[in-house]
Parts: structure tokens; sequence; C-alpha cells
């Protein structure tokens, strides 16, 4: 699964949606229906008000057996009512979002917790509750069908709604999540073994990093093809005279920009050497986005590309050379030098998720300059999904004001539930929002002026929820009105009695191949996105069209499925696959497009003869011809050599592998590290270490799998595009959030997608490459800690990048410190209290007693996670 919730589902608990009626419970009467007594008891008189009680959230603990070996986890909510008035004995609900599914819900002290939808859960009063009086607490455990490890498992969002006002939820504002502090909280087995990353295996893995002195750091980054250190230093007493062409105007307006505040703005055509920008022909070098940057005391600074985005890559390079500090009274000094320069893959991308959160305009436009500064030329904007849909299609606009609103309700067809923390308020900003049609032009105008591709992603046919929602209520408001085409957009078989559930717990969000209403809704869609493009003034390549984790039983109980596979005599489900993307695939074509997705999209699932019944994922034959676009982010269980496999089969492949380049993954296992862990940890050093054309190589699987596994071929090497970092945003609701998971790791993908593979990937010996890997490594993190990231925070663009927790050793009375990014200024305190930019240095070893806490801090005294260890 390429989404982040890889959970197995063992719930039974599920809450069925009805069209026609509010939601319906299995075992339970629905909210809206049930009587309560005295309702000034219930509700105050201000319905629009913050629930007046605290609820608190704490893990018991993980539990292993020999039916679980992967753990369960005992839980526990307690309420505390701090009303003045009773909370009834019924007619009211908790709602809340949680990743885990329920497995077992044992009612206790009269409650209980059941799933609504997705990953929407309520607690609510059974008939033993006796109603809690003012000041009076209550609680019940139940179990979650994962063992606990990350603090996003835990619940969010939680609000009450009263069944008087069953529409009305009111935000539970007094929430707390329990310290996980005792030894149960974090035993990874039954043994007692702690899964937690302490400031002593942290200094562990630093100690191979060396602190190497700046003057002899690389001046380029990522690293370039070719630098040649010539003699001598160009002087720049101020802004030089850019000689450019039409072509080249933006570039020209670019350099300006990036030499102003070293050189102020004024132009000095005697006294300054010239900028030469042009576009010509780079030796040896076929990629359009090659340059050559010759930097000459004498003729001043000459950037040729092979075409405008070349040019831009070059002045990315050059600003890498300016001085960390401007002066513009002193002017500015290059070293004279050559650099011939050329991506390794075409592909460098990221992909941004913006349906599970939302993320407004001005963080697009920041994330397109970040990408912009490390050379990457690929946005990936996954922009629909179960929790969302985006964007603005005018022709029908029920996508938007029904599909891009999240909010509580009781009726699926007026907006979308909440869903990862969003709450009840429609106008939850993470929740709710999309780009209208201005927005997305100037997105999309936006990244072409950094000569980025956005690549607009439509899901389809599963992870479709927000538009099957959306079309259904479109459908039922057209029939009430007697509209005779009121099923032109219908995207589900109301008739449909098929089983399944994702991997997010739904249970209701798949597309139906068999409604030819279906490809008229997609085909209008596609026609809108292309009109978006071209009023944009920006070229359309492809449409993304997901594919992903279609859950199995889909489609297998629909009448217009089996109705279509009758007539077009399809033996199974997969065969009703392969029709869907061939009808989807000639829309495309018939737009000049190629399509993109998912490996999914170019994967057939078929069932081994030995050992009988189990599954395998092979090349879909039905799609080698095609000019498919995969992007493959498994390489899970028995999938690691899935990618080196479809490009063998001749797919275009993009290499996303969740166990390297998920950037929702948290950083380590620490509880208060956000982000998901069901792929896996994703450190700065794990995007590093990941080897594009020889993954299989450092992979940590079982050897004897490893043995029957397929490496690439000469062949397959031809059909790898590049490389992909998507972030989903299950647990991503703010920009400050968004920034942490994505910096540092990033670079890592920048290096890796554009600079040759390193001596260490290379090198056959396993010692050799292991000492080749450690010294490299300590270069990139001494590059990024002096060089990378101390611009951004010079220049002040507000960059809230992850600044990783020192590592502490006790050794002979003293406390030892070290950093993952050397140049960052570390501080301490002895009395247990949280460091701040005016607490003591570190300078070496710290002999002073007491609970030593140290953090690291950027170049504006911003703090990152700090460390503690105590020196008796």
């Amino acid at each position: 699964m390429r989404c982040p919730n890889k959970i197995v589902v063992f719930a039974n608990i599920a809450i069925l949606l009805s069209v026609l009626s509010p939601i319906k419970v299995i075992g339970a009467e629905p909210l809206a229906a049930l009587k309560i007594t005295h309702i000034e008891e219930a509700i105050s008189k201000d319905v629009a008000s913050d629930a007046p009680f605290r609820l608190e959230w704490d893990l018991i603990r993980n539990e292993f057996s020999h039916r679980s070996p992967g753990g369960k986890a005992l839980v526990r909510f307690k309420l505390t009512n701090l009303d003045v008035k009773s909370l009834p004995k019924r007619g009211w609900a908790i709602y809340f979002n949680m990743l885990d599914s329920v497995e077992i819900a044992s009612p206790g002290a009269g409650l209980t917790v059941e799933q609504v939808s997705g990953n929407l859960f309520r607690l609510r009063p059974t008939s033993s509750f006796k109603g809690l009086a003012p000041g009076k607490v209550t609680a019940m455990n139940y179990r979650m069908a994962e063992k606990f490890s990350k603090l996003q498992q835990a619940p969010t969002g939680p609000y009450l709604v009263f069944g008087i006002a069953p529409e009305t939820g009111h935000a539970i504002r007094d929430f707390r999540v329990a310290a996980m502090n005792r030894p149960l909280h974090l035993d990874k087995k039954s043994d007692g073994r702690n899964s937690t990353i302490s400031p002593q295996t942290i200094f562990k893995r630093n100690q191979i990093i060396s602190n190497l002195p700046e003057a002899g750091l690389p001046q380029v980054f990522p690293t370039p093809l070719h630098l040649e250190q010539r003699q001598g230093i160009l002087h720049l007493a101020s802004m030089p005279v850019i000689n450019d062409t039409h072509e080249l105007r933006a570039e020209a307006t670019f350099a300006r920009a990036l030499l102003a505040p070293y050189l102020g703005s004024e132009q000095n055509s005697k006294a300054t050497p010239m900028l030469h920008l042009a576009i010509g022909e780079i030796s040896n070098q076929s990629s359009p986005e090659a340059y050559e940057l010759s930097i000459d005391r004498s003729t001043g600074i000459t950037l040729t590309g092979n075409s405008a985005a070349g040019v831009f890559f070059g002045l990315q390079t050059l600003r890498d050379l300016l001085p960390l500090y401007p002066h513009p009274d002193s002017g500015v000094d290059l070293p004279a030098l050559i650099i011939r320069d050329a991506p390794r893959f075409s592909y460098r991308g990221f992909q941004l998720d913006v349906a599970r959160n939302f993320h407004p305009k001005a963080t697009i436009f920041k994330l397109l300059d970040l990408m912009a500064r490390y050379k990457l030329n690929k946005f990936h904007f996954h922009l629909t999904d179960d929790e969302g849909w985006r964007l603005e299609i005018v022709s029908i606009p029920e996508l938007t004001s029904i599909g891009a609103v999240r909010g509580h309700t009781m009726n699926p067809m007026k907006h979308l539930q909440p869903a990862y923390g969003s709450g009840p308020d429609i106008h939850d900003q993470s929740g709710s929002g999309f780009y209208s049609r201005a927005d997305f032009i100037e997105i999309l105008q936006y990244a072409a002026a950094r000569h980025i591709e956005v690549i607009t992603e439509i899901e389809m046919p599963g992870h479709a929820r927000a538009a099957v929602k959306a079309m259904e209520s479109r459908y039922r408001r057209l029939v009430a009105a007697g509209q005779v085409n009121a099923s032109e957009y219908l995207i589900s078989d109301l008739s449909d009695k098929s089983k399944y559930r994702s991997p997010q717990m739904y249970t209701d969000h798949v597309m139906n191949p068999g409604l030819e209403s279906t490809y008229v809704f997609i085909e209008r869609v596609i026609g809108d996105v292309v009109t978006l493009y071209k009023d944009a003034g920006v070229p359309l390549h492809t449409l993304h069209v997901g594919g992903d984790e279609l859950p199995n039983g889909a489609w297998e109980k629909s009448p217009a499925s089996l109705a279509l596979m009758t007539r077009l005599k399809l033996a199974t489900t997969a065969d009703l696959w392969d029709y869907f993307y061939n009808r989807v695939d000639q829309m495309l074509q018939r737009h000049g497009m190629f399509a993109s997705g998912w490996e999914e999209l170019g994967a057939r699932k078929t069932t081994l003869l030995t050992p009988l019944g189990a599954s395998k994922l092979i090349p879909n034959p039905k799609f080698r011809q095609s000019k498919f676009n995969v992007t493959v982010w498994n390489n899970l269980d028995g999938a690691e050599d899935f990618a080196y496999r479809l490009a063998n089969a001749g797919y275009q492949t993009i290499l996303a592998p969740v166990t390297h380049l998920y950037l929702d993954m948290a950083y380590n296992k620490n509880l208060e590290e956000p982000g998901a862990n069901w792929g896996g940890y994703v450190d700065l050093d794990t995007v590093y270490n990941f080897i594009p054309l020889d993954y299989l190589k450092n992979v940590k699987i079982d050897p004897k799998k490893k043995l029957g596994m397929e490496g690439l071929t000469d062949f397959g090497r031809e059909h790898i595009l590049g490389l992909e970092a998507p972030l989903f945003t299950e647990t991503v609701r703010d920009a400050a959030r968004l920034e942490y998971m994505v910096m540092p790791r990033i670079l890592g993908l920048a290096e890796r997608a554009w600079a040759s593979d390193p001596a260490w990937a290379k090198e056959q010996d396993p010692v050799q490459s292991e000492a080749l890997r450690n010294a490299a490594w300590s270069a990139f993190v001494n590059v990024l800690g002096k060089r990378v990231l101390p611009r951004l925070d010079v220049e002040h663009i507000g960059v809230a990048y992850r600044i990783p927790p020192p590592g502490l050793k006790l050794e002979n009375g003293q406390v030892l410190v070290n950093i993952q990014l050397p140049g960052l200024t570390l501080r301490y305190t002895t009395n247990g209290t949280e460091p701040d930019a005016t607490s003591s240095l570190v300078s070496g070893a710290i002999s002073a007693k007491g609970v030593i806490h140290v953090a690291a801090f950027d170049r504006n005294a911003r703090r990152g996670l700090s460390s503690h260890i105590k020196n008796p």
C-alpha cells in the first residue's frame, strides 16, 4: 500500500451509511433518534459553544501473544464533566479520528466505541450508562488492532454531539493524551526490549561523522558533474550588466534578484564585468537541463545551457557560490572556476498530498521555490482522495462544494465527515479548502517559471470517496428536482452489494467501471484540467490517474459491473480493471497525453501454483506497449524488486520506495517524532543510503529471498526515469510540520537524483564500501549543516527544517555531545530545564553535574528536539 496507513484491519464494528436516512449503527440506535429526558441538561443555549468536558486518552499497555505477535494496544478514554449540569444517560456521542481500527469495543462504565466511517469513530453511552454528574469522572477501556508505537496513533479532533441537535458538533478543547513514560508503553515485544532511540544510540550513530573545516567543503549542492577550480578571484563591485536573449528574460530577472542583496540594483557598465546568459550546446551532454558556468576574473561570468532550464539551474549553482552573508558596500568575490553539469535523472520529483490535509497556495509556492533551489523538476500534485477533492472543476461544482468540505454531519450527502483531526467545523483550514481555477493557473505558471512540471493527480478508481459522495449527492438532488439526466456524472452503482474494505477503512470509496457515466465523468474532468493548463500557457503531457490500493472484493457484486463483464466476456475483475484503464488511456491519448499512475497501473495480481494460493504481482502484459509512467512505492514483503521487474518489462518507472523516500514516515522510533511508521523509519541517512539502480545491494532482507529477486537489466535501466519523494499528509496539518517532514530529507533526494553514484555505491568490497560511505556521509552532512541550511537561515525565508536531537554519552564523569548536522549551535542546561538561546554553549565535553539537557539551534536561534542524560 503506498498510502501511509498500512494496517491490518480486524474490526467488524462498522456503521453503515444509508443513502436515504441518517447514519445507522449495528447494534445501536441512530444518534438523531435517541431521546433525552432533560434537554436543558444536555446542551446549552449556545449550540456553537465548545463542550465543557475534559477528555483524556491513555495507553495502558501493548499486548503480545501467539495470535498477535505484532501486538495490540489496550487503551483508555477518561471523561470528566466540567459543566454545572449532568451529562445525561443517553442522547450524546463523542466523535474523534483515529488511524488504527478498533478490534474489540468492550463496553465499560456503560460506554462503547464504534466506527462511523473510515477513520471517524465515536464513543457513546450504552443502556447501562448512569449519567455523569458535575465534577465526576468516568472511563472505559478498549483495544486497538495494532500495537501503539507513535503519538499519531492517538485520537485527534474530538467533539461532542447531542441528539437534540444532531448536526451540531461541540469541539472538546480540553483533550489530553497522557504521557507515555511507563515501561509497558514502550516495549517492542513481550520480552521487554525498549524500542526508543536513546541519546546514547544517537551518539553512536553520529560517531562516524567528522567535524570538517568549512573551507574544504564542496561549494555547490547537489554535487556537480565536473568542477574545475582555476586561479584567481572575480570581484564584483556592483550589479553587472546582464547580456541575455529574449528567451532568457525570465532567467535574467532571476539573476538580478539573486545578486541584488549583495550588489544593489545599480549597474555600472564601464567598471563591472558582464554576466553572459546564453542557450547553446553543452559538449557531450544531451539533457536539456545541462549547463556550463564559467567564472573568470577577466571576462566575468558566462552561463550557457542546453535550454532555458539549464541556464536556470546554473543560476542556482551561482547562488551557492555567493558569500553566505551579503555586504553590499564591499561587493562580492567569486572563485574562478568552470562547472559543466547535468542531471543524472530527467525525473526528480516531490509529491504533496493536499487531500488528507489541505495546504494553501502560499505553502505551495514556498515548496516550489525549495524544489527549484535544489534542482528538482517534477511536482506531483496529489489533489484528490477519499478525504477531499481540492481542484475546482467549473463544470461539476459539487466536487468542491461537497467534496472539498469536511465537518460534522449526520448526512453524508451534505459534505464529508471529519478526518485526521479536522473536527466538527467546516471552516477548519486543513479539513476544508480547494484551489480555485485562478489559484491553480497561478500555481502552474509559478512552477513553469521555475522549470518545474506540475503533474496533476486525479485518483481513480479507488481512493475516490470525495468524488463518489459528491456525485451521489448531485444525483439525488437532481432526481428530486426531476432532472432527466441526473445520472450524467454518477460514478457509483447504488445497487452494488460488494464487500470490501480499504487500508484506510472505507467501504464506499470506489468508482464503478460498469457505469458509462463513470467515463463521462472522467472525460469531463480531464477536459477541464486540459483547459486549465491551456489557459495557464503551460504544456500538459500527462495526467496521473492513481490506480493504487483497489481493495479485494470491489465490483464483485455490482450489477452494473457484472453486466458489463458478461457483455464483454471478461472473466475476472482484473480483466475489468484492464478495460477501465484502457478507456482512460484512450481519453488521455485523444488529448495528446500519456497516462501516469501508481505501480498498480502496470501490475497484475496473479496466483502462484507453488505455494498453492500465494499471490504475486507481475508486470501487466496488457499495457507493456503503452507509454505508461508508473511510480513504484511498494518495496515491502517480497516486492522489493518489483520496480526493477516493471522497468525490465518496459514500463517507464519512477522510484519512490516507501522504505527510503516516503517523507511522511517518522525519522525514528521515538514516540514524539511525528509521522507514520507502517513502512519503517526514514532518517536523513536512510534517504542518503538509497542506491537507485542497485537498491538490492544494501537492502536488509533475508538473503534466501534476495537470491530469487530480479536485478535491473541494461534494458530496464533505460526505463528508470528517476526518483520521487512523496509526502502524504495524514499527520501533517500545518506548514511548520510539513517543512519539518520535508527538510532536510529532500536534500538527500536532490543529491541522489542529480548527482552520479558515489564511489561507495559502486564499490563491491563491503568493507571498503562502508569506509567510503562513512567518509562521503560525513562530507554530505557537513555541507548541509555549514553551507546549505545556513543559507536558508540567513535569507530569512522561514523554512522550519528539522533540527536533529544531539547524541549524548556519559564517559569518565563527563557528557560527550555530537550532532548529525555539524555547524548547528549546541547549548545546554544542568538543572533539567530546556535550553534556550541564552543557555551555555557546548564547546567540548560537559563536566557539570545534574540532569543535562542539550539542544541544537539554527542561526536564527530556533531550537530543535533536545536530548538529556543524568551526570551524577
